[in-house]
């Protein structure tokens, strides 16, 4: 874990974790109320943030097991307009994600939300709609009654970056070190 590692090399330097979504992180920033946030990229990389780029990822669902959709490799957005699209949200992100995904992913669907994955994924299950999460099918494990589906749009993989961010103005030494750390454990070929 990059934490350990960091405060093992740096032990008088005090580190606090917050946790929130995007937006919430990207306000915490702005507002250098955190020096270092991880995130994925829903913006155009500014001049005025150093972008740590951390890796990229496709996007899937996660659809019931036994829905026809599930024995595809992949499928198109658009065929899934007129099934609901599942997304963790708190109330207050619920406009903020149902943009993005429509937006930006290019998602028709009605949305519903769940407070955390273990209800999204019950929703899933009991065939209430999809939920677009990244990763392969190898990371299901014992969940036999999900499965994952390629999500593309206009036949290309939806793909996703994830990074560290940092306000330019604020990235010395220890910062840029421990973004460092974190993208070592993200790509184990970056050495420091």
């Amino acid at each position: 874990m990059a934490v350990a590692d960091y405060s093992q090399r740096y032990p008088d330097v005090s580190i606090q974790i917050i946790n929130g979504n995007h937006e919430d992180l990207y306000t915490a920033l702005r507002n250098d109320e955190v020096d270092l946030i991880l995130s994925d990229q829903r913006r155009a990389f500014s001049d005025e943030y150093v972008n740590f780029i951390l890796a990229s990822s496709e996007c899937y669902i996660e659809i019931a097991a036994w829905n026809p959709i599930a024995s595809l490799e992949c499928v198109e957005t658009e065929e899934l307009k007129n099934i609901p699209c599942i997304l963790v949200a708190s109330p207050g992100q619920q406009d903020t994600e149902q943009t993005y995904y429509r937006e930006v992913l290019g998602i028709k669907s009605d949305f519903q939300f769940a407070e955390n994955i273990e209800e999204a994924r019950l929703l899933v299950v009991g065939g209430k709609g999809f939920m677009p999460i990244e990763g392969g099918t190898q990371e299901l494990g014992s969940a036999a009654s999900l499965s994952r589906v390629l999500l593309t749009r206009r036949g290309n993989p939806i793909k996703r970056t994830y990074c560290a961010f940092c306000k330019e103005d604020n990235s010395g030494y220890y910062i840029e070190t421990f973004a460092d750390i974190i993208k070592s454990k993200f790509m184990p070929d970056n050495k420091e």
